[in-house]
């Protein structure tokens, strides 16, 4: 069933387009505070408490107040308006004091993706947080888009491979052994990475650029995209459809289920 859109501010369910919030927040004005994007498969939102507890991380980073139980109250009155839908739930709390939770149709990822490598040096102060102050990932979106592929691929100065802008990459060697960026590169703590990582052998570590080229496959990973294979990284192509690519996706989907079938 395709998504209404539909949105709560401060507890208030109202269609999405026609709603408002004031624009003297800092929010808007300074992207100051913190957001989720939550998976609603048939209108149950996946890992929802796992949401709920980075985004209290991340406005705690930010020394931002969330009201975590008049939130869930909301979001719940808000599912239940929305219906049986595969969507998004975006939540969203400003610096100005607002509470948003918004029900919107997935974005088409596509089958598959191909990446162009953009160089990023992520601010520590901000490292780990999910906040509205997105626009390097988006304009890095861009710069790939420029260059005639589908998303950027992260990469520090020194080369060292970090993450796309709203995913966590993962590529298996010739032997097979699946591999991905440790946390500490300065990659977000990625709730569908965490699965991933849970499911399968995977080692983690600093890898540089040449590293990651030289793999037979890879893929993305996140609650939009969930596993979602690579066909080339700048000009190197990669094998569509390889076995830990297909493992990654049916392991995947089994947490997804397993979840679902326990909060029903």
């Amino acid at each position: 069933m395709g998504a209404v859109e539909l949105i709560s501010i401060d507890g208030s369910v109202q269609p999405t387009a026609g709603a408002t919030i004031p624009v003297a927040d800092d929010g808007l004005y300074r992207g100051d505070g913190a957001f989720e994007v939550i998976r609603l498969y048939g209108g149950h939102p996946y890992a929802l408490d796992e949401h709920l507890e980075r985004l209290e991380r991340s406005a705690a980073a930010l020394e931002l107040p969330v009201e975590r139980r008049l939130l869930e109250g909301e979001i719940d009155t808000l599912l239940k308006a929305a219906g049986e839908v595969d969507a998004a739930l975006r939540l969203v709390v400003t610096r100005g004091g607002r509470r948003i939770a918004a029900v919107e149709p997935l974005p088409d990822k596509g089958e598959t993706v191909a990446l162009a490598t953009v160089t990023h040096s992520p601010t520590h102060i901000l490292t780990g947080v999910k906040s509205l102050s997105y626009a390097a990932n988006m304009q890095a979106t861009r710069l790939a888009n420029g260059q005639g592929a589908d998303e950027a691929l992260l990469v520090r100065p020194d080369r060292i491979v970090l993450e796309a802008p709203t995913s966590t990459i993962f590529w298996a060697r010739a032997d097979g052994t699946l591999h991905t960026p440790a946390i500490d590169t300065g990659i977000l703590d990625s709730i569908t990475r965490r699965r991933v990582v849970e499911e399968l052998e995977v080692e983690e570590d600093e890898y540089t650029l040449e590293e990651l080229l030289s793999a037979g496959e890879a893929f993305l990973a996140s609650t939009v995209r969930e596993v979602q294979p690579i066909t080339r990284i700048d000009d190197v192509e990669l094998l569509l459809g390889g076995p830990r690519t297909v493992e990654a996706r049916r392991a995947f989907d089994g947490v997804v289920e397993r979840a679902l079938r326990e909060n029903r």
